[in-house]
């Protein structure tokens, strides 16, 4: 028989699946995967399921329904500050994975490479590489997760084609400055690149930083496509409903490919988020103001237990250091072996740091948590962390 696409030859299963899977089978605390299993805002709710009753049950168009993407334009108008042109920018697509695959299939060729930043978002990192395209990793330094832009420079090639930004950053919570957006603009306009930026965590930001487009910045726009959804917004993972901003030019080929791999995304659920439109700005703001309790909450006891703890700017993830464990504790050898110590010390589930390095030796000294979890449960997790590793 014939050899399988070498495409998959340098792909693997998440650890975070794996680490959830060891979680239930001891009925721990999953602090792991991005789940967040809050509840879902009752009018989205009820707006999907009304459109479920009337039968919205047909593809809609490939680029998504028209009321929804007029809520994106006036959005990224208004609240990202993005100049676009109308909603023919606006490619709906599932999930703002779909988004990003559909993205890097418009821009990129085999052999090609993206240069991100690391720790970075696992599914970037290995859908740019099942494309056929290459890798260029630059560091960003702790405890603010800082850029050396002159090593970003030297890390473009004749070959370089984009650059991939996530902000607020998983895993780290890195928000990214305007001077450094603006900086690593003048990168991408000197050698002709592309910016491809996920913002899916845009709402999520602490201690009055703001939230910035890199479209938003002068000359910016031309050549960035904005990655971005609705699953951490509005608490609905499970709904595969993101969005890709970008020039006309470009969304019409996003959206051929969009509608060659997905036809068009769920439509009665495209209905139900389109009622959005209706949140007030209350909601984001409480929803801030939850998460600041809850990351509070996370860092502090992490470090009550002897994490080494950079408290994250935005989304709702602590990437923590396990050396100080490792030097007074056994079962912190490395990141592997001391997710393993916490599910079966005290339930609770976390992700092996090397999954977002391609340095592992960097990774393997990181554990991450995921703080999106009703405040019971989270509360209940962080004193069983302090009640067996606390100092």
């Amino acid at each position: 028989m014939k050899p399988l696409a070498r495409r998959t030859d340098d792909l693997r299963q998440s650890d975070i699946r794996a680490v959830s899977q060891m979680v239930r089978a001891v009925d721990g605390i999953n602090l792991g995967q991005g789940i967040c299993d809050l509840p879902t805002p009752e009018p989205l709710r009820r707006s999907a399921m009304d459109a479920v009753d009337r039968s919205l049950a047909t593809y809609s168009h490939h680029a998504g329904i028209e009321t929804l993407r007029d809520y994106i334009l006036a959005k990224a108008r208004s609240y990202n500050e993005i100049p676009v042109e109308s909603i023919d920018s606006i490619v709906v697509s599932a999930g703002s994975t779909g988004a990003f695959a559909t993205a890097i299939l418009a821009i990129l060729d085999p052999g090609d490479e993206v240069i991100v930043f690391e720790p970075f978002y696992g599914y970037h990192v290995n859908l740019v590489r099942a494309v056929g395209a290459t890798i260029v990793t630059v560091p960003q330094s702790v405890p603010d997760w800082t850029l050396d832009f002159d090593q970003v420079e030297a890390s473009v090639s004749p070959r370089t084609k984009a650059l991939v930004v996530t902000t607020p950053g998983n895993p780290n919570g890195k928000v990214w400055s305007r001077d450094e957006l603006s900086r690593l603009l003048d990168i991408a306009e000197r050698h002709d690149l592309w910016i491809i930026t996920d913002e899916i965590y845009e709402y999520i930001v602490y201690d009055d930083l703001e939230h910035v487009s890199a479209a938003s910045l002068p000359t910016g726009y031309d050549r960035t496509i904005t990655i971005s959804g609705f699953s951490k917004t509005f608490n609905m993972t499970g709904w595969r409903l993101g969005y890709s901003v970008s020039p006309s030019v470009t969304a019409e080929k996003i959206g051929l490919l969009n509608d060659l791999f997905y036809i068009c995304a769920p439509t009665p659920l495209q209905h139900g988020v389109a009622a959005a439109v209706d949140m007030s700005e209350s909601y984001f703001d409480e929803m801030r103001a939850d998460y600041a309790r809850k990351r509070h909450l996370m860092c502090t006891t992490l470090e009550s237990a002897g994490f080494d703890v950079s408290w994250p700017d935005g989304a709702y993830y602590v990437l923590a250091g396990i050396q100080p464990l490792a030097e007074r504790l056994p079962g912190f050898d490395n990141d592997r072996i001391a997710c393993r110590t916490l599910i079966e010390r005290c339930g609770i589930g976390s992700v092996s740091g090397s999954s977002f390095f391609t340095d592992q030796q960097v990774g393997s000294t990181y554990l991450r948590f995921c703080f999106a979890k009703e405040m019971d449960e989270l509360e209940t997790a962080c004193r069983r962390l302090e009640e067996v590793f606390a100092l």
